[in-house]
């Protein structure tokens, strides 16, 4: 630095100070570089057996409620009834009141519950004061009030006054991924500090009233839940941490009008707000998902799985050979022990299961933590990451994938290794039911409409 400075003073040439700056950006790029980050820990939010809604029960209060007809009616069921959900999966009091409540006051309690009986959890549980924290994320698509939920957890935990805090929303179910990426990057940035990240959803925001079909997916789909996250770039916690973080790849496709409205936040014809999700979702991501892993595949596969990629492809442009079916997939189960696939619904375990190759043992963290706590957006990888721990499935040395979608439309992606063997602690919300899972999840029940 002080040489650059010389140079500078000295009225050095355009070339000489080009390069000093160049060395300049390459060793902190190195510097950067060598800073690992950490998950040092996570809890997730497990509703209270009162707000639990069997699949027969929530039909019968939209019946009751009576904004709806019929036809409304038995389309949710048919839907709820191939969904893969139990009757464990639980929603906020609010939308089992007859008439239903949708209201600021509601969504407040909502939210307050399920973020600060997560952070207060983590917090617990590490025997951290809040005012260790020195960077905070929090993430939730479809609420934002003002002030933000970031500031909420900062005044209701009473954090420093120079923490860092960052509050995401719109980002959809694949935020929860997009906010480790910001503290990844934050932490690399301010070395030695910790990072708090909070994801949720709010459930009563965006509870849809109406009779387009599109909009009452949601209904059927989303459920209560939270996650709170501790990460660090601090060296000496690396005998506490559990994982360390290898790769963040992100992806989206919002100048594409097809993808960007597959899933929107609008208004029916009836003036009644809900979000619509359209008939090209899974085809957008499946497209989405090959472009995440195009950026991945160089990042974590073996040399030889890489190579018997390219020639593949290679063969296939010289053949003029263009299906799919052609096509080589590789094999990502050679760079991953372990897969975390976000809980967006039973068609897209199943596609990732299908472009993947994946077993039933693959993707059984995912499709049992849908059919236990339902689509908990952004949250749902840590749901699956958990009951793999759960399981006393993660050992050291261990690789997993998660990896999420979301409206944009966004595909995210996460690799951390296993640093140390992981045992399954009080906190971890899977700990009092694992040993009857996995169950067997039929492909369709029945519900009586009455």
């Amino acid at each position: 630095m002080s040489e650059l400075t010389t140079l500078l003073s000295s009225g050095g040439s355009v070339f000489e100070i080009f390069a000093g700056l160049l060395v300049l950006h390459l060793v902190y790029q190195r510097i950067r570089a060598s800073v690992k980050v950490y998950l040092l820990d996570f809890t997730c939010y497990r509703a209270p057996d009162s707000n639990r809604v069997p699949m027969s029960t929530l039909i019968e209060t939209i019946y009751l409620d009576d904004k709806l007809d019929q036809e409304s009616i038995d389309f949710q069921a048919r839907i709820l009834e191939r969904s893969w959900l139990s009757n464990q999966t639980s929603i906020p009091p609010s939308l089992m009141e007859i008439p239903l409540k949708k209201s600021l006051s509601a969504v407040k309690i909502e939210t307050m519950t399920t973020i600060f009986t997560s952070v207060e959890d983590l917090l617990k549980k590490n025997k951290l004061s809040p005012r260790s924290i020195d960077i905070l994320i929090t993430n939730c698509s479809l609420h934002s009030p003002s002030p933000s939920l970031s500031a909420m957890v900062i005044n209701k935990f009473h954090m420093r006054s120079n923490i860092k805090s960052f509050n995401l929303s719109g980002m959809g179910c694949a935020a929860g991924i997009l906010s480790v990426g910001l503290a990844n990057d934050l932490l690399k940035v301010h070395r030695d500090s910790l990072a708090l990240i909070v994801s949720t959803e709010a459930l009563n925001t965006h509870w849809y009233i109406g009779k387009d079909r599109s909009m009452l997916l949601t209904n059927c789909l989303f459920r209560m839940g939270a996650a709170a996250v501790l990460m660090s770039s601090n060296d000496y916690d690396r005998g506490n941490a559990k994982y360390e973080l290898l790769h963040v790849v992100r992806k989206n496709k919002a100048k594409d009008d097809r993808a960007y409205r597959c899933i929107y936040q609008d208004i029916d014809s009836d003036e009644k707000q809900g979000v619509s999700i359209t008939k090209d979702v899974i085809s957008v991501a499946g497209d989405m998902l090959k472009m995440n892993l195009t950026s991945l595949g160089p990042l974590v596969l073996p040399y030889l799985e890489q190579f018997q990629y390219v020639i593949q492809h290679i063969l296939c442009k010289k053949l003029k050979i263009y299906e799919s079916s052609s096509s080589y997939t590789p094999n990502f189960k050679t760079a991953f022990e372990h897969f975390c696939i976000h809980t967006g619904g039973r068609a897209v375990i199943q596609a990732m299961e299908m472009n993947l190759n994946l077993t039933k043992v693959d993707i059984e963290p995912s499709k049992m933590t849908l059919h236990r706590f339902g689509n908990t957006s952004s949250s749902s990888i840590w749901y699956a990451l958990s009951y793999l721990e759960a399981k006393r499935r993660m050992k050291k040395g261990d690789r997993v994938l998660q990896i999420a979608f979301g409206s944009g439309f966004k595909c995210n992606s996460a690799v951390w290794r296993c640093i140390r063997e992981v045992e399954p602690n009080t906190e971890n919300k899977w700990l009092d039911f694992i040993d009857s899972y996995p169950v067997d999840v039929p492909d369709s029940t029945n519900i009586r409409t009455g």
